[in-house]
């Protein structure tokens, strides 16, 4: 305000002092004083906004002031109550977020309704405030200042610049996984505010909201009518926060292009073991593929995966390999054994290993009894989450038979059936079930799986596959959070005969260490969607393999012979590692293989007289003497003996194989090899550099393409062409 604005003052009829306005802004003071003290400690408020005036102005106001002592009173009661207002206001923007206790309601056009107004005693400070302030219809020149969001007229007072203070953020009881997580409720307390995403990126608007009731001896939440029945959406006692309806998508706190948080397990690469002191390598299978999808989804966003997230194993067994078939599911798969030079050591030799499983006619398989268990949390909003898993699961519906068995479970931040088990008969009946599907809330996985194993129990059928596919984004946060306990759940209810898989989408905050513990646990496959048409890949085209296993338990031992072999390394299957003694003993979990499913395992060996080894000999020490062997093995023409052990599907007693791995299986070049091997072999490589595998000598990408590029083969999905470019773009990637 200027002198100029107080000279205008002059012409003004001097109005009947009010004695109510000193007693009012007293009140509002004292108030105030005692919320500020009563509040938590926090970030310290904007600085209370003092005038810049000269010291002419201070003269006319108090000559003023002698002129005009009525007005001199209204005036200082006007200017004690502007600040003391403010500040009010800056007290109630400053209080620290509250979390919705209740479910999220369904209805989300209440931001637009008028908020129930509540007498609580911010209410009548605020009332207080705006009285105080009042507009008079005399006074045309004050300005408006806004107190909790409604305008009131007063004088315009410029306070100074004030840098704005930190946010009070919500503590870790308030809000659960706030990056990549649905909105975050409040109490109905007025002046509280809900945090949605803007347009920007990575801004947070806030607006608002009203609760709809809860009723806390049901523990269920009133719905709207187009929220879903009423049954589907029960809460356990352990939902306490809101509950993704089916039927509605609600906007989520995923922050895209935000930290990179995905989590995978760091094993450490197989180190290079001397034959004479440790000639047996123990593992079990591994047909996973969920590192490939992952590696090139950050390749196609144009950067280099963590190398944890690359597994060679997995990298390798994502492509279709055609290897001789087994006749009969008595004689559940066939092993298929290659030896080649090394493409990246002259004086190593490649061990190749395939696997194929017996490929179930469509006549023979059993009757599919499945859950689908999917994650409807506010972060699978986006294209590539929770849409993509709906038309995924469209497809894999179209592809089961009449007889076949689906139930929907969901779980946001509680857990419900969307869809109680329905024949394949009534296919509009689940996909209506599956179109419902919105995301919202945070992540009470672990609530889900366990609903979900309750409703696969109660529809158990022994003569059926009982699976659960669990379709989710990242991690649980709500109710069962440590691995242990879930491991142990799901290892539980495998010995019961129900089997858990996996189908990860989404990345930024993605577990893949769970997801893999998860899977191995269950029985399952643990797979990954960067795309439609890989969730195409994994639920349409390899529905048979992911679903009705051939055997299961399924193990691996390799016993090189000392007397040819000096060294060996296995690519890959660091956390598939078992023991010696695990071998044979039937109570060890192993991985299993579905109907035609395939697995490759590749050594690299130093053979005996090589000029080059990983590890030197003992100065000292000399190596320990084995047992009698039963082969000569100076006189064997055996580089090693492959051993395989596994369950028929119903058995709990495994049945062992096994095959010499002997020189007649020996190529001179690797040129030599059928398409497979040597393509499989180009995979591995990639994936070892990628990994920054040490034991690689002057092996690149451009070897990669030289070695697959004649290897593609007639590639009927485009799959190994598409591995090319991915070599390409690694290639270019800048370190």
């Amino acid at each position: 305000m200027t002198n100029k604005d107080l000279d205008s003052l002059n012409t003004l009829p001097v109005p009947p002092p009010r004695d109510t306005a000193k007693s009012a802004a007293l009140s509002a003071a004292l108030a105030a004083f005692e919320n500020v003290q009563s509040a938590p400690q926090a970030s310290v408020g904007n600085v209370r906004p003092i005038s810049q005036s000269q010291p002419g102005t201070r003269r006319s106001i108090m000559t003023l002031a002698r002129q005009h002592y009525a007005l001199a009173a209204s005036l200082a009661a006007l200017v004690v109550a502007a600040p003391v207002a403010f500040q009010i206001s800056q007290s109630e923007r400053n209080a620290p977020l509250e979390i919705v206790r209740a479910p999220e309601p369904a209805d989300h056009g209440l931001a637009k309704k008028e908020v129930p107004k509540l007498q609580s005693e911010a209410d009548e400070k605020r009332k207080i405030a705006s009285e105080m302030i009042a507009t008079d219809s005399e006074r045309q020149s004050a300005a408006e200042v806004v107190i909790a969001g409604q305008p009131a007229s007063a004088p315009s007072i410029e306070p100074l610049p004030t840098a704005p203070s930190p946010p009070i953020g919500p503590s870790r009881d308030q809000v659960v996984d706030l990056v990549g997580r649905s909105q975050i409720g409040v109490t109905d307390r007025p002046g509280k505010l809900e945090q949605r995403p803007s347009d920007g990126l990575g801004a947070v608007q806030q607006r608002p909201i009203g609760v709809l009731p809860y009723d806390q001896e049901s523990n269920r939440i009133a719905q709207s009518s187009e929220g879903g029945s009423e049954d589907a959406r029960a809460l356990a006692p352990r939902a306490a926060t809101n509950l993704a309806a089916p039927g509605e998508s609600r906007p989520n706190l995923h922050l895209e292009g935000g930290e990179d948080r995905d989590r995978f397990t760091a094993a450490d690469q197989n180190p290079i073991k001397q034959t004479a002191a440790d000639p047996v390598s123990t593992f079990s299978v591994d047909v996973d593929t969920a590192s490939y999808a992952f590696v090139r989804r950050a390749l196609n966003a144009g950067r280099l995966p963590p190398q944890a997230a690359v597994r060679t194993e997995e990298m390798i067994n994502y492509f279709r390999y055609d290897y001789p078939a087994p006749e009969s599911a008595t004689e559940p798969f066939k092993p298929t054994v290659t030896v080649v030079p090394s493409p990246w050591n002259a004086t190593n030799k490649l061990v190749h290993i395939g696997i194929k499983g017996y490929d179930l006619k469509s006549t023979e398989r059993p009757r599919a009894n499945l859950v689908f268990l999917i994650d409807t949390s506010g972060s699978m909003a986006p294209q590539d989450r929770l849409p993509l898993v709906k038309n995924g699961l469209r497809m894999l519906v179209d592809e089961l038979k009449p007889d076949d068995t689906v139930a929907l479970v969901t779980y946001a931040s509680g857990s419900g059936i969307a869809l109680e088990p329905t024949k394949i008969s009534e296919k509009s009946k689940i996909l209506a079930a599956l179109e419902r599907l919105g995301a919202g809330g945070s992540t009470a996985g672990a609530s889900g799986i366990e609903d979900a194993y309750r409703l696969a129990e109660a529809n158990f059928d022994k003569s059926a596959v009982n699976r659960i596919i669990l379709a989710t984004d990242g991690d649980f946060n709500v109710g069962i959070t440590e691995d242990g306990d879930l491991k142990s759940l799901i290892e539980r209810k495998r010995a019961a005969g129900i089997f858990l898989s996996i189908l990860g989408v989404g990345a930024g905050n993605y577990n893949d260490r769970l997801m893999q513990t998860l899977a191995q646990s269950g029985n399952g496959v643990a797979a990954y969607a960067d795309t439609l048409n890989e969730a195409r890949k994994i639920l349409v085209e390899e529905a048979s393999s992911t679903l009705f296993p051939i055997a299961k338990d399924v193990k691996i031992q390799v016993e090189w012979n000392p007397a040819r072999v000096s060294e060996y390394r296995l690519l890959g299957y660091e956390t598939r590692a078992l023991k010696r003694e695990d071998f044979n003993n039937d109570k060890v979990d192993a991985g299993d293989i579905g109907s035609g499913h395939t697995v490759t395992a590749i050594y690299e060996i130093t053979p005996v007289g090589a000029e080059k080894k990983g590890v030197d000999d003992l100065r000292y020490a000399a190596p320990a003497k084995p047992a009698a062997p039963v082969v000569a093995a100076s006189a064997s023409n055996e580089l090693g003996f492959l051993k395989i052990r596994a369950k028929l599907p119903n058995a709990e007693i495994s049945t062992p194989l096994s095959l010499a791995i002997t020189d007649a299986l020996s190529k001179p070049a690797l040129s030599d090899a059928a398409p497979d091997v040597r393509f499989a072999t180009a995979v591995a490589g990639f994936a070892e550099l990628l990994r920054g595998s040490p034991h690689l000598s002057g092996f690149t990408y451009d070897d990669v393409l030289a070695l697959a590029g004649p290897a593609r083969g007639d590639d009927p999905f485009g799959e190994r062409s598409e591995f090319l470019n991915l070599v390409r773009l690694a290639k270019s990637v800048p370190r």
